[in-house]
């Protein structure tokens, strides 16, 4: 994927756990802790139901077999361990099979805050608890085939709805406006700022969704919403890749952001 982590993923020993230390342990907890003062009235309830399933320890990372215990169970997915980074090939290969891909790391003190790379803690917490959810889960499962079988250029475009749905998605419920993003959800910074009155929404087109450029290392300037996860369960089964190209056909909108300084 043309960049380098330093981090490495732990590898599980012959009793199928990692062995997490108890600094990594301690990290986990003040990650949770901190979260969890975040996300009660602002994340939506299919989210906070499957965290609830989830019963994720507080003290320390979860083995990936307790995890993969409770998708199996509800949605037939599991999660896998990966390395830090991996090609796109198997990323949508993972999801096309129904495995969410894990890197076994955790964010180290220096980066508490704020991580570019996705480690364990943004993927269980921020992603996992979804997954029990049948419409969110038929919505990624869908999306990995399709980009399994699209070319290089339609998986740029791809991209851009994973990151506005999967990542950075929100929901305009009967209760008000809620998140259901991972990227949001694992974040408090992006938790308050997604829910106040700085940032553009608007309601999620696939089209338009596939057109919006983004960066990664800045508080989003939009987000799509949707009403629920029907929506996302219908983008699945449409003919998402006609969209890809007439996405392609029209180009992408003009960024709301100003251009990524130099390095």
């Amino acid at each position: 994927m043309g960049k380098h982590s330093k981090y490495m993923s732990r590898l599980p020993e012959a009793d199928g756990n990692i062995a997490w230390s108890e600094q990594d342990n301690a990290i986990w907890q003040d990650l949770v802790a901190r979260q969890l003062k975040h996300i009660p009235g602002k994340a939506c309830d299919e989210y906070m139901h499957g965290l609830q399933l989830l019963n994720l320890p507080h003290h320390r990372i979860p083995q990936l077999h307790e995890i993969n215990k409770v998708l199996e169970a509800t949605t037939g997915w599991q999660v896998a361990q990966v390395p830090c980074l991996i090609p796109f090939d198997a990323f949508f290969g993972l999801l096309a099979n129904k495995q969410f891909p894990v890197a076994t790391f955790i964010r180290s003190r220096d980066e508490f805050d704020y991580l570019q790379e996705p480690d364990i803690f943004h993927e269980i917490f921020g992603h996992c608890p979804l997954l029990t959810n049948p419409d969110y889960a038929h919505f990624t499962h869908q999306y990995g085939r399709l980009g399994l079988a699209a070319s290089p250029k339609e998986r740029v475009y791809l991209a851009r709805l994973y990151w506005f749905t999967i990542e950075f998605g929100l929901m305009q419920s009967a209760e008000g406006l809620r998140i259901y993003g991972g990227g949001i959800l694992s974040s408090p910074g992006e938790t308050n700022y997604a829910l106040s009155d700085i940032p553009e929404r608007k309601p999620l087109l696939a089209l338009d969704a596939l057109r919006t450029p983004y960066r990664i290392d800045i508080m989003q300037p939009i987000y799509y919403t949707i009403r629920s996860f029907k929506e996302l369960f219908e983008i699945a089964d449409a003919d998402l890749m006609a969209v890809v190209h007439q996405a392609m056909e029209l180009g992408l909108f003009e960024p709301k952001f100003p251009p990524k300084p130099a390095a």
